[in-house]
């Protein structure tokens, strides 16, 4: 009896005494880091960015794998049946949570279910912008005109489901107007139609838009975001223009195959915003119009949560999906 009550205590000592030590053993191999975007894109940037100060940090590589398609479904799957051990992680962008109900069951993963958040890098803060051509230069008049003029005004966006998409979405659904939705295959090509006055309105991410901002090419009326971005001083949120509560911010982050321990998904948090606090990482990336936004793993968590309702309420109101 005595023998196996000794066991059982030191079965539990063991248990307890695992967890920092699998913390301090990791990372102690090389990482791989899958980003399901091509190169050049947001989400490479800050992977890229990031990833490297957290591997001069711990002294172990984290190799970038790039593995696009399906906006991003497909380096996703790679991901969810890897091992969870914290040897292969993902950065990936909202359209993660939009993806699960754009593709329904063709996703071969659940979302929620086969991968846990590590950690957000940064915000992508989206921008309302208008054509020159369009005689208004603030979020109300914008509102206006699209109700005098209902079905009459064109915007564009990067695709069904898309970021840009939904962002417009929600503020047609919060202030009652009617304008025609104009999908393109990315944002390049949404941004060039916006140029051309193919289309007369857009939700873009700010860095897609700065520099024809600041060229007087386009012109910016609101910030879809609770927060003003550094990259356009000035330009008010939607929330202050006129549609109190509005807000909704695209973000890059880190997630995990579920089950990965979770003493390796609170160390690699941790390094995450360490990097995210550098002062040369932060501004690298506004200089791309990209706010550092660390948090701890519960709120990403959370996050993750609230907006996998709130996309899928609006994915179901636009009804986009895959065929």
């Amino acid at each position: 009896m005595k023998s196996l009550l000794n066991s059982a205590l030191l079965a539990i000592a063991a248990m307890l005494a695992s967890a920092p030590v699998q913390a301090q053993a990791y990372p102690s191999k090389v990482v791989r880091v899958v980003i399901p975007w091509p190169a050049g894109g947001s989400n490479d940037v800050v992977g890229r960015v990031v990833m490297q100060k957290v591997s001069e940090a711990v002294g172990q590589q984290f190799v970038v794998d790039n593995r696009g398609g399906a906006s991003g479904s497909i380096g996703a799957d790679l991901v969810a049946k890897a091992a969870p051990d914290g040897y292969t992680i993902m950065v990936h962008s909202t359209t993660h949570v939009g993806n699960a109900h754009i593709y329904g069951k063709k996703l071969t993963y659940d979302t929620l279910k086969d991968f846990t958040g590590v950690g957000m890098l940064s915000a992508q803060p989206g921008v309302l912008t208008v054509h020159p051509s369009l005689p208004v230069k603030t979020v109300k008049e914008f509102i206006a005109l699209a109700k005098s003029r209902p079905g009459q005004i064109n915007y564009s966006s990067s695709g069904n489901g898309s970021a840009p998409h939904l962002q417009m979405a929600l503020l047609i659904s919060m202030t009652g107007i009617n304008i025609v939705h104009v999908p393109y295959k990315g944002g390049a090509p949404q941004v060039t139609a916006l140029l051309a006055g193919e289309t007369q309105a857009s939700f873009a991410t700010v860095g897609t838009v700065i520099n024809q901002i600041r060229a007087g090419k386009l012109r910016p009326l609101g910030l879809g975001s609770s927060k003003p971005s550094k990259a356009l001083p000035g330009v008010p949120t939607l929330a202050e223009s006129g549609v109190p509560g509005y807000d909704m911010s695209p973000w890059i982050g880190v997630f995990a195959p579920a089950g990965t321990p979770r003493p390796v998904i609170d160390k690699l948090n941790a390094e995450i915003n360490k990097a995210l606090a550098l002062p040369d990482v932060v501004k690298n990336l506004e200089n791309q119009a990209l706010d550092p936004s660390p948090s701890t793993v519960d709120q990403f968590n959370n996050t993750l949560k609230a907006d996998y309702e709130k996309y899928g309420k609006l994915i179901k109101m636009t009804g986009a999906k895959v065929e």
